[in-house]
Formats: C-alpha cells, sequence, structure tokens
C-alpha cells in the first residue's frame, strides 16, 4: 500500500458510486452521464483496480436480481453441504462453524466463582468471539473491503466448476436439447468438460456458441471423436474489425470461426446474440429432422476436410 493511498473504503450501492443504468442498460455517471472510468484517481492503479472490483461486486448482485426477477431464475448456492474451508495461522485447514450460544443463568454470580474458573470462562469467551469473528470475516467477504480469495470445494478452478455443475445440475435434468454459450476462458472449460464427459455431453448437448474462445484443442489433448464432434455442433464467435458472421480463418481443426463483429472481446457475446440464437434454432430444427445445421458452417467444413 502507498503511503498517500486513500483508504479502500468504497459504498455499497450504485448510488453511492454515483452510478446508475440508463433506460439502454448502460452504466452512466448519474451526474455527468459519462460511461465508468477505471483510472478515477492518478498513479493509484491498486486503488482504482479495487474501487473496480467492489462496484463489480455491487453489479453482479444487481444482475442476480433480475435473473431472478425478470427471468424466474432461481440461484442456487454450490456446493452442497458447504462448509467454509480456510487457512489458519498455523497452516491447517479447518472448517469454521457459527459458535453455539450458551445463555448464562441470570441467578449465577461469577463474583462468587473460584478465580481459575473465571479465568477459564474468560479464555473460553475471548476464543468463541475470535472464531467468531474468524467466521464472519471468510464467511461474509463482503464485509471486508479487500476481497479474500478462497478455495470452493469441487469447485476450486472453472474446469472443475463446469465438471460440477453439469454431474450435479445439468446430467440430472430432464432437458434433451442442452445449449452452451462459453465465453472466453469459458470455452477452456468446455473443452475440459467434454474431455472428462464426452459421451454424457454428446447425448444430451444440442449445440454450442463460443464468444473468443481461447481454447485449444492440441493443448488440452482433445482426442479426434472430441474435434469432430465440435466441428458439427460448436461456432466460435470471436473479435474482429469483419462484419458479423463473416468466416474467419483458424489453425486448429476444431470449430468453425466467425466474426463477432466487433474487436473488443467483452462485447462478442452481446454482439453475436442474434447470430448464436438462430443458430441454436437451427441445431434444434436440424436435430429434430436429422439434418446438421448449415449456419456458418459449409465453407469452414470444406476447409477442414482439404486440411
Amino acid at each position: 500500500m502507498k503511503k498517500d493511498e486513500p483508504p479502500l473504503d468504497f459504498p455499497d450501492t450504485l448510488e453511492g458510486f454515483e452510478y446508475a443504468f440508463n433506460e439502454k442498460g448502460q452504466l452512466r455517471h448519474i451526474k455527468t452521464g459519462e460511461p465508468f472510468v477505471f483510472n478515477y484517481r492518478e498513479d493509484l492503479h491498486r486503488w482504482n483496480q479495487k474501487r473496480y472490483e467492489a462496484l463489480g461486486e455491487i453489479i453482479t448482485k444487481y444482475v442476480y436480481e433480475l435473473l431472478e426477477k425478470d427471468c424466474n431464475l432461481k440461484k442456487i448456492s454450490i456446493p452442497e453441504g458447504y462448509g467454509v474451508i480456510v487457512l489458519n495461522p498455523n497452516e491447517n485447514y479447518i472448517e469454521v462453524e457459527k459458535p453455539k450460544m450458551h445463555v448464562q443463568s441470570s441467578s449465577s454470580d461469577s463474583s462468587d466463582e473460584p478465580a481459575e474458573k473465571r479465568e477459564r470462562k474468560d479464555k473460553v469467551s475471548k476464543e468463541t468471539k475470535k472464531r467468531r469473528d474468524f467466521y464472519e470475516k471468510y464467511r461474509n467477504p463482503q464485509r471486508e473491503k479487500e476481497m479474500i480469495q478462497l478455495y470452493i470445494r469441487e469447485n476450486g478452478s472453472p474446469e472443475e466448476h463446469a465438471v460440477y455443475v453439469w454431474d450435479h445440475f445439468i446430467a440430472q435434468s430432464a432437458a434433451e436439447n442442452v445449449f452452451f454459450v462459453a465465453h472466453s476462458y469459458g470455452g477452456l472449460a468446455f473443452v475440459e468438460l467434454m474431455i472428462q464427459r464426452e459421451a454424457d455431453v454428446k447425448s444430451k448437448v444440442t449445440a454450442v456458441a463460443l464468444t473468443d474462445s481461447v481454447h485449444n484443442v492440441w493443448h488440452q489433448e482433445a482426442g479426434k471423436t472430441i474435434r469432430e464432434w465440435m466441428r458439427e455442433n460448436c461456432c466460435n464467435w470471436v473479435s474482429s474489425s469483419e462484419p458479423l458472421d463473416t468466416s474467419v480463418e483458424s489453425m486448429l481443426p476444431d470449430c468453425p470461426r466467425v466474426s463477432a463483429g466487433t474487436d473488443r472481446h467483452e462485447l462478442t457475446s452481446w454482439k453475436s446474440f442474434p447470430s448464436i440464437f438462430k443458430f441454436f434454432t437451427e441445431a434444434s430444427e436440424a436435430k429434430t429432422s436429422s439434418l446438421k445445421p448449415t449456419l456458418t458452417r459449409r465453407s469452414h467444413r470444406i476447409k477442414h476436410e482439404e486440411l
């Protein structure tokens, strides 16, 4: 922390940051109307980053509320039976639980207790408070000004998370047509899911839309059958200055690549949504009629066959 760095004390509401979403869903400053500015304070990159993260947490909560309220989605905490695992000062993993509350009888008089017993009770009380504070600190990271990174059991990485969600939710669902939209590193996580659950994914997933995916079938050692399935059932909308759906060359023998209609990585999903849903519709119809969807694939299939 720099000597002249301000405290990492940020608002916990959009209004506190003086931002709001306009009618187009764009985040704008309520006074200036300007988009979010990362470098709010010059030469204080760490402080600006923490401010950005604090605002991001508020927006995440806001988006979750919209998904639940407007889209009727249900938020589920994972993993099941989750206990907070933390690293204590002695470098031992412990499971932190809320301390049991003991109600002391009003008739008891601590002054009548032996000094040794009172000292022992005081020590227990202090340890209980320390444990409670420790629990609250890690169980509710929002109370901390700086986010604390914790390993979440069976979900310690995007790859683990993808497999966990598949096993506990998607694989058990009655849905016959499952569609994936995976952005950036999510594409890599999906390929890893295919490697670990190939037969299950093939039987349940109808189509996969990747947006500026960073997967690599060679580095991830995806087998031939996976690469062939991806060529037929996946499409990657990548950042490009070319018009939407324009073919983009690829050196990898997997899914076709087309332009997302923007050269900005973070906008690839948003800009390609119309094409993605058209792609999904055609894939669903093709599955019903036992035909393959043709959107953005013919020219790519020819090129891959030539390779």
